[in-house]
């Protein structure tokens, strides 16, 4: 065998990182001086990288395959020492550890991809909950039996108005105000629903905008309550069970 076949030999070893001692030493010093060598080597570390990457990516070339293994079959059997199988018997770990690698990476991206569908079933929920509201406020403001009163203040222009549109079957109530004056600090309007009999019920509190106006849509009632007339007074900003202030804005039934 010659000193070129002997070298040539031992690049499958020192590509894989197997080859130790002497004889890497005396195949690097080689190296410096052999151009065909280096560009062996080269070539099979090239065919190393595209069978590592082949456990988590697209199958690398067959010939890459063949010539690395042919380049391993070359090493004589009577220079394999213990040492080198030893080197030599981690290469199917190193590519079990890579699969189990690439496994692990495809499990974090499927649970990335769980979590994007139940963000996305989430705001599905949320919009279909807000168009059913929509619905409703439609629904009350068109409906033909709905109760229409208009709350007015005797105060000059521009005069405070509301409008509440009830519908006592479903407990709903759309109430819209302008020209409502600005409030005192840490003060609200409570809107009251004034039953033919009983007690005034609370109805929503609001604040108006910078233009005076403000919405109450669809507030918490007692379910089936025959409305008499709607008020509205000034209270803390809480709200109240009970009216604390005078009513500033009264409307009855038609």
């Amino acid at each position: 065998m010659s000193a070129h076949q002997q070298f040539a030999d031992d690049l499958a070893l020192y590509a894989l990182g197997a080859l130790q001692g002497d004889e890497r030493a005396a195949l690097e010093k080689h190296l410096e001086t052999c151009a065909d060598c280096r560009r062996e080597l080269d070539q099979l570390r090239g065919d190393m990288a595209l069978m590592a990457m082949s456990a988590a990516g697209p199958k690398p070339p067959q010939r890459s395959k063949q010539r690395l293994m042919s380049a391993i079959a070359k090493e004589p059997r009577h220079r394999a020492e213990p040492q080198r199988r030893g080197w030599l018997g981690w290469i199917p770990w190193v590519i079990t550890a890579a699969a189990a690698f690439a496994v692990g990476s495809l499990l974090l991206q499927n649970s990335q991809l769980e979590e994007d569908l139940a963000e996305a079933k989430s705001q599905l929920s949320s919009s279909q909950t807000e168009l059913q509201k929509a619905k409703e406020v439609v629904a009350t403001l068109t409906a033909s039996d709905a109760m229409r009163v208009t709350l007015v203040a005797a105060k000059t222009p521009p005069q405070p108005q509301g409008k509440a549109i009830y519908l006592k079957d479903r407990s709903s109530l759309i109430f819209l105000a302008n020209n409502m004056p600005v409030l005192p600090a840490q003060k609200v309007y409570e809107l009251w629903l004034i039953p033919k009999t009983g007690n005034p019920i609370p109805a929503g509190v609001f604040k108006p905008d910078a233009h005076g106006s403000a919405t109450v849509v669809n507030p918490p009632l007692p379910a089936g309550v025959e409305a008499k007339a709607f008020a509205i007074t000034v209270e803390p900003e809480s709200g109240s069970a009970a009216p604390t202030s005078p009513v500033l804005m009264v409307g009855a039934g038609e």
